[in-house]
């Protein structure tokens, strides 16, 4: 008896030949031509009479034949499906991950759609933002965020201050000038918080999302392995159809 995956590795190049060649058939057949022909054959009227040779147009298209030849291509491709259908309904496997399993007696449907759902999971999880490493941060469960240690800073405005550039004398009076001086007038004490993961915790998910996308891919691969038997109901179905 063929293996699930033999079935599942011709099903799809037996779909892609039956399909292309029932649209010629069916091309064919809006060509009404091709299905008519004819015989012709002079009789002069007497042997003075101008003599024609004869003329005959070949039929190129019989229906009978065209759904013999359907019946050929659409039976073997009715056997295929529900024999991979069939196997699809008896072909499970366990998805164990370290030797326990995790899923027991998958059917190979579900696998297939497990993998994609595993697959895209990775690509959401790869995205999620990852804490600024340049940062110490620790967890504050009150606020379900993570924070670092208060970080202070100085608060300065401008002010103008006058400087004597050169001293009174008998003869001058002093000369001054205001400059711009930067001058604290208070302290600013920042704490950042972040939803961020972790890159380590970040790490651990992914990599036991990759564990369990190779194990679904195993438990697939045995499940595919498994042996089918081959269903014949093409000839049944098409039999009905014609009357046969």
């Amino acid at each position: 008896m063929p293996k699930l995956n033999q079935i599942l590795a011709i099903e799809k190049s037996i779909k892609s030949r039956v399909y292309g060649e029932l649209t010629k058939l069916h091309h064919a057949l809006q060509k009404s031509t091709l299905l008519s022909g004819f015989s012709k054959i002079y009789n002069k009227k007497d042997e003075d009479s101008d003599d024609f040779p004869p003329e005959k147009q070949k039929v190129q298209l019989i229906a009978h034949e065209i759904l013999q030849n359907l019946e050929n291509l659409l039976g073997e491709l009715l056997d295929i499906t529900l024999t991979k259908d069939h196997g699809n309904c008896h072909s499970f496997a366990d998805v164990k991950i370290d030797g326990k399993v995790l899923i027991e007696k998958a059917p190979v449907t579900y696998l297939l759609f497990l993998e994609k759902q595993i697959n895209d999971l990775h690509t959401f999880v790869a995205k999620i933002p990852v804490l600024d490493p340049e940062e110490e941060w620790s967890y504050d469960e009150t606020t379900s965020l993570y924070k670092t240690a208060p970080i202070a800073t100085t608060k300065t405005k401008k002010v103008q201050k006058p400087i004597v550039l050169y001293a009174a004398t008998k003869e001058h009076p002093a000369q001054t000038q205001l400059i711009t001086e930067d001058m604290i007038v208070g302290h600013w004490t920042t704490v950042k918080h972040s939803g961020a993961l972790p890159e380590p915790e970040k790490k651990k998910i992914l990599e036991r999302i990759q564990k369990l996308a190779n194990a679904i891919k195993f438990a697939r691969e045995e499940a595919n392995s498994l042996e089918v038997e081959s269903v014949k109901i093409g000839k049944a179905i098409l039999g009905y159809i014609l009357d046969k």
